[in-house]
């Protein structure tokens, strides 16, 4: 068995257009983005994207998460692991990261949509605590529904710290 390969998380930037391109190419038959969606994402979206790159620099997953206006909900709005990456843990990496970033700007809750056909992906999203929530009949270009599935993100608890009393030490 070979070792897996080392892995940095990153937020992308408009110099990734290229690579994202490229993965979403190498990652999906249909219903992939475009170049422009792409760098609308990147550029002028409230978004945020992070990489999951290889030492040698090689792009093997990214995720996108979007904000909306006085909501309080993130949305997993595109993600993708490199069929090379898949089975390294880039999947679980990444949401965790994506998670952490919707904790930090005070989301309650992350919701998505995903292929009713893809196993793979089902199987993360469910190890990872998202439940499927309504059915989508016809969702996808090519007539694959979906199943949306969300996850309740754990409320911070700095601010009842900052105002629970201080245990005495003597």
């Amino acid at each position: 068995m070979t070792a897996t390969p080392h892995l940095a998380l990153r937020p992308a930037t408009p110099d990734d257009l290229a690579a994202l391109c490229q993965l979403e190419l190498d990652c999906f038959e249909g219903d992939r983005f475009s170049r422009r969606q792409l760098a609308h994402l990147l550029n002028r979206a409230n978004a945020v994207t992070w990489l999951a790159v290889a030492e040698e620099g090689a792009l093997r997953g990214y995720g996108t998460l979007l904000f909306r206006r006085n909501s309080r909900t993130a949305r997993l709005y595109s993600f993708c692991v490199h069929p090379e990456a898949r089975g390294w843990g880039v999947g679980r990496r990444l949401l965790e990261k994506l998670e952490q970033e919707a904790i930090e700007r005070d989301m309650l809750k992350l919701s998505l949509e995903v292929r009713a056909d893809n196993r793979v992906a089902m199987g993360l999203y469910r190890r990872m605590g998202f439940l499927p929530r309504r059915w989508l009949d016809d969702y996808y270009i090519d007539g694959c529904a979906a199943w949306q599935m969300d996850k309740p993100l754990a409320v911070e608890a700095s601010d009842q710290i900052a105002d629970a009393p201080v245990p005495s030490l003597g």
